[in-house]
């Protein structure tokens, strides 16, 4: 009886214990489902819909990541690089050398690499984000990072100067690649790349120059000219909007649409400044003002002397490209014997502008861009300018791109044509020795002065003797209001200078 009644009990627990696992299986899935269904709402929810879930307090668990980590790519790189860098090697020194040699300083007769390796250090890819922004074309933003040992050696000339081999070390950069996929109906469905530099975050490239078997003070102010030059090309080249269009897979392809294309004009008039920060031991500041939208493409306004409170009233043309992410850049500058001094900077979005529709600002100077770097944030004063934004129809949008050939292709010009110089230690403005003939400002006007056989080009007016600008454009003296130059020149060539 008890045997019956023990094997009774034990298949009744043995029933109740399986069905007790049963219905805490069912439970827990039950549960499970809720949960990730309640996951996947909340993942589907972007910022705004979380803060009006849970206030200004998110969770720190909470993060809405921008770039997906692909770690495996970096694995792949790193057993690639040896190859990529052999084919990236040659591929910008074709196609960075044009650019050192377009945006050379004056004064330099030639600056091009002697030896150019990307080391054995790969770059390393912290994320990527995939974005179909238009229709036929896949945008791939690149975040990537590298601190390699590349070894790198520019060939520095000047005139009466022997050859200078100038060597980049601790090259880092970081920045964000945005490359551009125009799709096709051929393999390799990719018809052409659009390759670009994010402007935010703002690219950096860091380095230390050092001289190999020779000082830098052989050529005075090389290393500040050096930088310069990079940073044009990096701001004026490959920072978007600006972008390098690529043809793949020998398709042809019409690839205008890819490039980019003047969408407007920009009429700048410089009225004043008011409390100009004073740079001056005896006396006040010489300020002039230098503009642009594009580093390659400055204007600039007269010097008014021993003032701080300027008037310059003057009107200048140019040219926008991207209307929503480009800015009005305006320097004021003290003119100096030797270098001259920023005396302050400001920066204008023209998203902010209206077409057709004129508009005064008065712009806080402020000591840089990057507030962040600066211990001296004290005011330096505030610029008034009044700026018109007109929108381009196509025949002024081909007209202008036209016009923008003709001029860099006059500067090219005169570039090559122009006197072989020694500058002597101040950056922006080089004295001249040797025959030839320089092109300088009036002052109120453009003007040429030729010299014999060179002791320098000498102009008239507000100009320097002994100083060769290359080429000054500063407006015409028949109107009182329009006095500015519409023709996009380099302050360098203007006997400007643009400090770091």
């Amino acid at each position: 009886m008890g045997l019956i009644s023990g094997m009774v009990m034990g298949m009744l627990f043995g029933i109740a214990l399986m069905a007790g696992w049963k219905y805490m299986m069912q439970h827990r899935g039950t549960k499970r489902v809720a949960k990730a269904v309640d996951i996947k709402l909340l993942s589907s929810l972007n910022r705004e819909d979380m803060k009006k879930i849970c206030g200004e307090n998110l969770p720190e668990w909470i993060s809405f990541p921008v770039f997906e980590q692909v770690k495996w790519l970096n694995k792949q790189l790193a057993k690639l690089w040896p190859f990529i860098a052999d084919a990236a090697e040659a591929v910008i020194k074709e196609s960075v050398e044009p650019l050192l040699e377009e945006y050379r300083p004056p004064g330099i007769t030639s600056l091009k690499f002697s030896k150019l390796s990307l080391g054995t250090v790969a770059p390393k890819i912290e994320g990527i984000r995939v974005q179909s922004l238009k229709e036929g074309q896949i945008t791939m933003d690149i975040d990537l990072r590298w601190g390699g040992d590349p070894s790198i050696i520019l060939a520095v000339e000047a005139a009466l100067v022997a050859s200078i081999p100038i060597q980049l070390k601790d090259l880092k950069v970081f920045t964000v690649v945005r490359a551009i996929f125009q799709l096709a109906d051929e393999i390799p469905c990719i018809s052409a790349v659009v390759v670009a530099l994010l402007a935010e975050p703002k690219p950096r490239i860091d380095y230390t120059l050092k001289a190999v078997g020779g000082s830098l003070t052989a050529i005075p102010g090389i290393s500040d000219m050096i930088d310069d030059t990079v940073n044009t090309i990096v701001t004026d080249m490959l920072q978007w909007p600006h972008r390098i269009v690529v043809p793949i897979g020998g398709i042809p392809v019409d690839t205008s649409e890819l490039e980019l294309k003047p969408v407007g004009k920009l009429t700048v008039t410089v009225i004043r400044a008011n409390e100009l920060k004073n740079m001056e031991l005896i006396g006040k500041s010489d300020p002039y003002v230098v503009v642009h939208i594009r580093p390659l493409f400055k204007v600039k306004t007269k010097v008014i002397e021993n003032n701080l409170n300027p008037v310059w009233n003057q009107t200048f043309d140019l040219i926008a490209e991207d209307k929503e992410t480009q800015s009005l850049i305006l320097e004021v500058f003290d003119q100096d014997i030797g270098q001259d001094k920023r005396l302050g900077i400001a920066k204008l979005p023209l998203i902010e502008l209206e077409a057709e529709k004129s508009k005064e600002f008065d712009l806080r100077l402020l000591p840089s861009l990057d507030m962040l770097k600066i211990k001296d944030k004290k005011d330096r004063g505030t610029l008034t300018i009044q700026v018109l934004y007109h929108e381009f129809n196509k025949e002024e949008q081909l007209a202008a791109l036209e016009e923008e050939k003709r001029i860099l292709e006059e500067r090219k010009k005169l570039k090559e044509a122009g006197p072989h110089c020694r500058f002597w230690g101040w950056y922006g403005r080089y004295s001249v020795i040797g025959a030839g003939v320089g092109l300088v400002g009036t002052g109120l006007g453009a003007g040429v002065g030729i010299v014999g056989s060179g002791l320098g080009a000498v102009g008239s007016g507000l100009s320097k003797a002994g100083k060769f600008m290359g080429r000054t454009i500063t407006g015409h003296s028949s109107s009182s209001k329009r006095s500015g130059s519409s023709t996009p020149v380099n302050p360098q060539e203007n006997g400007g200078a643009k400090p770091l």
